[in-house]
């Protein structure tokens, strides 16, 4: 008997959890329209609506035409964007960012901190100032802050930090976190985030995989609303994989990584090498190829042709709807994703749709928002925004 009452209130609540999706993602429907959206009878929607309007999670928000659906004149559903706030917080070697947003992902206030040196022993309180900082902003919703997620620059398994390869963390930084806030704490790989984000708030595909370059690459790939991560969290980490055997030699323990020759850092490295300038940065890296410099423009063309094998082994792996490249480098150099189109040839992976990220620095942040929310909604396959 206690087994029946138990699975009663789950169908209970993933009905609440259809109900609303829907409401989400048709932007404004009558109840009425629900019932067919739906495949749920009268009663069970009248029964969820009430309850999802005492909980504040969805308005009334006008009396819609009757010649939608015939007779009486409907009420108009809409989803409370401002039912409650998430914060998001991207914590990399050298700087620390994060925002406080709506579950709709509108953005109340963000803040940064650059140039630090983050390390085992002040990670916490970095993330901790910053997040203060951000509740500061905060405005009063029906349920409050509903979750912090932090993005890891490197390899989390179960919430839990297992490998950075460019920094020091603490493995049990969730639960110091945990520690100091009410609200639940998400951990999660960067670029996992970022392609949740780009899933949740920048493509209407079902099936997305963003790779991420930064001081590392790192794809992550989302089919449905749920991260494919593997069972101990390494699925995704494309830049581990091999480029060139007994190449040079990377923070894993592997030769010839992808990394070691396609990410920020090994362009900034061939060309400080090459121009004999010391602190190369992306700023003048764009500004240097725009100009026409030759060497810039051969560096990135290979850069591109380098990334070119990760999309295809991706494609030939996962056949995404859509690969989304997230490049500071690359949102201010188009062509540079003509060039590496041109250059998926196989016919496994030439006909594969790549983008430059709309969200661009954002998506991981947004991934964040996107987490939060998909728990505090019980939707995996949360759309927020399918403009694209």
């Amino acid at each position: 008997m206690v087994f029946l009452i138990h699975s009663k209130y789950t169908i209970r609540e993933n009905n609440e959890a259809t109900v609303l999706n829907a409401i989400i993602s048709q932007k404004e429907i009558s109840r009425a329209e629900l019932s067919v959206h739906t495949g749920l009878n009268k009663a069970s929607m009248s029964s969820i609506t009430k309850k999802l309007l005492e909980d504040e999670l969805i308005h009334e928000d006008r009396i819609g035409d009757a010649a939608r659906i015939g007779g009486r004149k409907p009420i108009m559903l809409t989803f409370n964007r401002k039912a409650a706030l998430t914060i998001s917080v991207d914590i990399a070697p050298n700087y620390v960012e994060g925002l406080i947003a709506y579950v709709d992902g509108k953005v109340l206030y963000e803040a940064e901190t650059k140039g630090i040196k983050v390390s085992a022993e002040n990670a916490l309180s970095h993330i901790t100032e910053l997040v203060e900082k951000l509740m500061q902003h905060a405005e009063e919703t029906p349920h409050g802050i509903i979750g912090l997620c932090v993005a890891i620059h490197g390899l989390v398994d179960q919430e839990e930090i297992v490998f950075t390869p460019n920094y020091t963390l603490q493995s049990d930084l969730k639960v110091q976190l945990e520690d100091v806030y009410p609200f639940y704490v998400h951990l999660e790989n960067e670029a996992n985030l970022a392609a949740l984000g780009e899933y949740t708030f920048g493509s209407s595909s079902d099936s997305v995989v963003s790779l991420s370059i930064h001081t590392g690459i790192g794809a992550g790939i989302v089919e449905n609303g749920k991260l494919r991560t593997g069972k101990t969290g390494k699925a995704g980490e494309i830049g581990h994989s091999i480029l060139y055997p007994d190449g040079r030699k990377c923070p894993c323990g592997n030769e010839g990584c992808l990394e070691q020759y396609a990410s920020h850092q090994a362009i900034y490295s061939e060309l400080e090498q090459a121009l004999g300038l010391p602190d190369v940065n992306s700023s003048l890296v764009i500004e240097r190829y725009k100009k026409g410099d030759p060497t810039v423009q051969k560096v990135l063309r290979t850069n591109a042709h380098y990334l070119s094998i990760a999309v295809n082994n991706l494609a030939v792996i996962y056949e995404p709807d859509l690969v989304v490249i997230n490049s500071s480098i690359y949102w201010q150099i188009p062509e540079l994703i003509t060039i590496l189109k041109g250059d998926l040839k196989g016919k496994f992976s030439c006909d594969t749709r790549v983008i430059s990220s709309s969200l661009k620095r954002k998506a991981t942040l947004f991934g964040g928002v996107a987490k939060s929310t998909q728990n505090f909604l019980n939707i995996q396959n949360l759309k927020m925004n399918t403009d694209s």
